[in-house]
């Protein structure tokens, strides 16, 4: 891996913290050039809250039911974020619409479980993506790695990986399948960001050879 200082990482995260853990397990074997420095979550009891608190990285719970506006909501994300000068935000299982200041439109990450742009859009998550994949009879699927700007799965695309689909899959036996594929994904695109390797133009992003 190349040496590069490490970046600050603010997760935004929705439920069990798989992706959050990741990303801890790989950040402390020295394999991943990033610090998670604060955390947010859009539910108080999932395990991914706690899975936070236990690295003692600071977790805040801001819930869309405790906005009556999108942009209040929007802004105190924002406002934690600010705080914790972050250089990167990843969204770990992030259910929650926000808008996405300018100046963070190339600082924030998502991971979709499906190859982008299918399978994607407003209420493909989860199971909702495998079900549809299989649905469709597709032969392969995998995950997509995206910057997010302010429309559903529309970033532009970092990397994907891909897996087969199996003919006896159920959405549970793909989700697991691609679920290995996000855990390699998402940390190279993280450190591909560390390294400055990634130069978005227009709707496409390239990666730059290592220095």
């Amino acid at each position: 891996m190349t040496a590069v200082k490490e970046i600050r990482l603010g997760v935004l995260l929705s439920g069990s913290g798989r992706t959050l853990a990741n990303i801890l397990k790989l950040a402390a074997a020295g394999q991943l050039s990033a610090q998670v420095v604060t955390v947010i979550s859009s539910r108080s009891t999932v395990k991914g809250v706690q899975i936070a608190r236990d690295a003692s990285i600071p977790c805040h719970i801001i819930r869309t039911k405790d906005y009556s506006e999108v942009d209040d909501f929007s802004a105190a994300i924002v406002k934690v974020l600010d705080a914790a000068d972050v250089d990167l935000i990843v969204q770990a299982g992030w259910l929650c619409y926000w808008k996405i200041p300018d100046r963070y439109l190339a600082q924030v990450m998502n991971i979709h479980p499906a190859l982008l742009p299918s399978f994607g859009g407003k209420g493909m998550w989860g199971h909702h993506v495998h079900e549809a994949v299989l649905a469709a009879g597709c032969k392969v699927s995998g995950c997509t790695v995206h910057f997010v700007n302010n429309e559903y799965d529309e970033g532009p695309i970092i990397l994907q990986r891909t897996c087969e689909v199996a003919e006896d899959d159920d959405p549970d036996t793909l989700a697991a399948r691609v679920f290995e594929q996000e855990c390699i994904a998402y940390p190279a695109a993280i450190q591909l960001f560390a390294e400055n390797r990634l130069q978005i133009t227009n709707t496409r992003v390239k990666v730059l050879p290592s220095p």
